[in-house]
């Protein structure tokens, strides 16, 4: 397998031992019922993890958007981390990232046919959407990072695991990156290590498989990052899009990031070009004229005159509304989408699982169901 990115604090065991703690009583509780989960009467996915940092949640919603939106009506719900709204908030086309986060803002410009709204109580937010006008419009709700909200019983609970961060070679907070036991995964329906290279050996699988150690009841798979065409996040001058195979020798390329976890994708372009040069911040990180004017100084700093800025999606959702971005940048500027790959012939296996959950448990079934029960 490949080098791991696990840096583990030895000297900080005792402090992650007392965190262990608290978070094993609070999942006691809600297994001994005195927290209580809601069901509600729509068919509702989890996506999230364990692990702080990311493990490719957004471009695994974005895929059950796909995967969904020809059939069914579709609301994404998610806590807008870092927005500077409170509350619920429903998103409109022109809703900017600063009201519910970059993520969210993110989807909703992909996909501007779904509901989009953001609540960092979750079972308010679905009341929210249950009841406002667009609630004859739903046929199911995505919450968006929510495996650790056990507030909302979902009907189906996706587990993303990082093949670099397994969870099972990680420990809990602060010593480590887990933000619950390990054991935590036995409530996943699916399971999926996300992040593999392309590459990986079926020696790989089989260890990971039994490394994790899941239950029968859970489905175990596999998924990779397919890197789509670099386009211009600033289009005034209608500049084409690119392929990371037409990056040159040559050309100087600035990887600008405020993710949690970059140091794959600067792999994977190095892959592509050599002359990478890394400017890396914090995750969600909002970039301030500080921030800005030493990409500038970076960028006129390469050498020659081939050279661009490839920045992510998510840190494209904060740069594109920055009215302090030096102008001379902009063209200069790329955007690298990600799309989910799954490995090993999964993902018919994938589709369908997800499709047949929320066509047995469409709202109109579940009425119609009841209505019968009733009858009788």
């Amino acid at each position: 397998m490949e080098d791991t990115f696990i840096k583990i604090h030895r000297w900080l065991y005792p402090f992650s031992f007392m965190y262990g703690i608290g978070v094993r009583v609070r999942n006691k509780m809600f297994d001994w019922g005195i927290l209580q989960s809601r069901r509600f009467d729509i068919p509702i996915i989890s996506i999230g993890n364990i692990t702080v940092g990311g493990t490719g949640k957004t471009p695994q919603t974005e895929y059950l958007i796909k995967l969904l939106r020809e059939e069914f009506r579709i609301a994404v719900l998610s806590r807008g981390y870092k927005r500077k709204s409170k509350g619920f908030f429903l998103a409109k086309e022109d809703t900017p990232a600063q009201i519910i986060g970059d993520e969210p803002y993110q989807m909703k410009k992909k996909f501007p046919e779904i509901c989009m709204a953001v609540d960092k109580n979750r079972c308010h937010g679905i009341d929210e959407l249950l009841k406002g006008k667009q609630d004859n419009l739903l046929d199911v709700i995505l919450l968006d990072d929510a495996f650790q909200h056990r507030y909302v019983q979902s009907g189906i609970n996706i587990l993303l695991i990082d093949f670099y961060r397994l969870i099972c070679d990680d420990t809990l907070l602060p010593a480590g990156r887990l933000r619950e036991p390990a054991s935590s995964k036995h409530r996943a329906n699916i399971v999926v290590v996300t992040k593999c290279p392309t590459h990986i050996k079926p020696m790989d699988f089989r260890i990971i498989s039994k490394q994790l150690n899941l239950y029968p009841y859970q489905r175990l798979y596999f998924t990779s990052f397919r890197y789509k065409e670099l386009y211009p996040l600033f289009s005034e001058k209608e500049l084409p899009t690119r392929t990371l195979d037409s990056l040159k020798v040559d050309e100087q390329i600035l990887l600008l990031t405020g993710i949690a976890s970059p140091q794959q994708l600067i792999q994977d372009l190095e892959s592509y070009n050599k002359n990478i040069h890394a400017l890396t911040f914090e995750d969600h990180h909002n970039f301030t004229k500080n921030d800005l004017r030493l990409l500038k100084k970076t960028f006129d700093e390469l050498p020659g005159n081939k050279k661009i800025i490839i920045t992510t999606e998510k840190d494209a959702a904060r740069i594109i509304q920055y009215s302090y971005l030096d102008d001379s940048l902009k063209e200069a500027f790329y955007t690298l989408p990600i799309e989910v790959d799954f490995l090993q012939e999964q993902q018919d296996t994938f589709n369908e699982n997800i499709i047949g959950y929320v066509r047995k448990n469409k709202r109109n079934s579940i009425l119609s169901k009841r209505k019968n029960e009733h009858k009788s």
